[in-house]
């Protein structure tokens, strides 16, 4: 597939693909004769771990790091448990956030509630 077949599938830019390539978030793209970027379905699968990684809120160091793990024969257990122990930090964090949010969201809705309850609001 091509660079842009690939950002199409995923709904990211190319730019964004060749972004995670060239910090190594993902190993290098296999290449056809002429040093043209053709994905296979292991630069696929290593495009769609970035993504879901990312969508994750896990930091791009992490991911880097885990590519050379990979590169290097070293992706074990203990390493891939302590990627999910940052993943799982990281969307505790998230949650905190959206908590905080929701928070803020309902403190608001309550006031409105009681303002029309009370007859101090109206919508005319």
């Amino acid at each position: 597939m091509t660079v842009k077949e690939v950002s199409e599938k995923y709904n990211i830019t190319q730019d964004t693909l060749r972004y995670y390539e060239r910090v190594g978030m993902i190993p290098e793209v296999t290449r056809t004769s002429g040093g043209i970027r053709s994905y296979q379905q292991k630069d696929l699968d290593w495009v769609e771990l970035a993504l879901c990684m990312r969508s994750a809120g896990l930091p791009v160091e992490v991911m880097i790091q885990y590519v050379q793990l990979c590169k290097e024969g070293e992706s074990t257990i203990p390493a891939r448990l302590e990627l999910l122990q940052k993943q799982r930090e990281a969307l505790h964090l998230q949650r905190e956030q959206l908590d905080t949010t929701l928070d803020k969201l309902n403190y608001k809705i309550k006031k409105y509630e009681k303002a029309i309850d009370t007859g101090k609001l109206n919508w005319d």
